[in-house]
């Protein structure tokens, strides 16, 4: 797993190259009704904001996409009342295939 330190860098690279001074597209704001490019200050925060993120995501994605893969509690409810009656283990498939699915970094 990369280090905030690296996942920095990586952002850096990135944003530079959106730069129009790089011959990128530019990154833009738009204040009082009229676009212009952002400024150094800005060009500064988006690398925080984006290293941030990935951060992040490398840390806790594993956490949202396991919530969206969970069905839902009545559903999950509803698995663990018919395995029991029907002797079936469906609810701990289901559960140990999302853990598989988005393992938890270490």
């Amino acid at each position: 797993m990369a280090t905030l330190e690296e996942l920095t860098a990586a952002a850096q690279t990135e944003i530079d190259a959106k730069k129009t001074a790089n011959g990128g597209d530019g990154m833009w704001a738009q204040v009082n009704n009229e676009r212009r490019e952002f400024t150094d200050a800005e060009y500064d925060q988006a690398v925080i904001d984006k290293a941030n993120f990935d951060y992040d995501e490398q840390e806790n994605g594993y956490i949202r996409a396991r919530q969206e893969a969970y069905k839902s509690i009545a559903e999950q409810l509803d698995m663990q009342y018919w395995d029991g009656v029907n002797d079936t283990t469906l609810w701990a498939e289901h559960i140990a295939k999302v853990k598989e699915d988005n393992p938890k970094p270490e």
